[in-house]
């Protein structure tokens, strides 16, 4: 309907727009986007769309089980995403039967972390639910480098 094309046309700008320029959301704007989230909504994440085709992305990195691709609003010099083919909303949506996808992930995201010269090290991190930050829910790893990081983050 026109309500799904409007959001589509919005995500597109959105994502249009933050990969347009050179400046990163602040803390607040994913606090924010994480609190108006949900696990049970039942609409296409941005996720599945990349993953169908629907909407575009960078992809660097693809096989049958994950694809990786550049965050379109990066945090360090080096910052993609790791997500599984599965749609899994969030690591508390894991299960025994994911074991296996779930150490694929990390070992995709460290043959992609060496594709992109990562040799001086980088960070894993998987946000979850509300106050872990998540704002999509369709399971995934963040994967930062390119720079000193700092400790403790968030």
């Amino acid at each position: 309907g026109s309500s799904s094309q409007r959001r589509l046309l919005s995500v597109t700008a959105r994502l249009a727009l933050s990969s347009s320029s050179k400046t990163s959301s602040s803390s607040s704007d994913e606090v924010f986007k994480a609190q108006n989230a949900t696990a049970s909504d039942t609409k296409p994440t941005i996720f599945s769309k990349i993953l169908d085709g629907s909407l575009p992305a960078d992809i660097i990195y693809k096989d049958d089980k994950c694809i990786a691709f550049r965050d379109v609003n990066p945090q360090a010099p080096v910052h993609f995403l790791v997500i599984p083919r599965k749609p899994i909303p969030m690591l508390d949506s894991a299960t025994e039967a994911d074991v296996a996808l779930l150490g694929h992930l990390m070992l995709a995201a460290k043959k992609v972390a060496a594709q992109e010269k990562l040799v001086d090290g980088y960070r894993l991190v998987i946000n979850n639910g509300k106050q872990g930050c998540q704002s999509v829910y369709h399971l995934h790893l963040h994967v930062l480098g390119g720079r000193q990081l700092g400790w403790p983050p968030g």
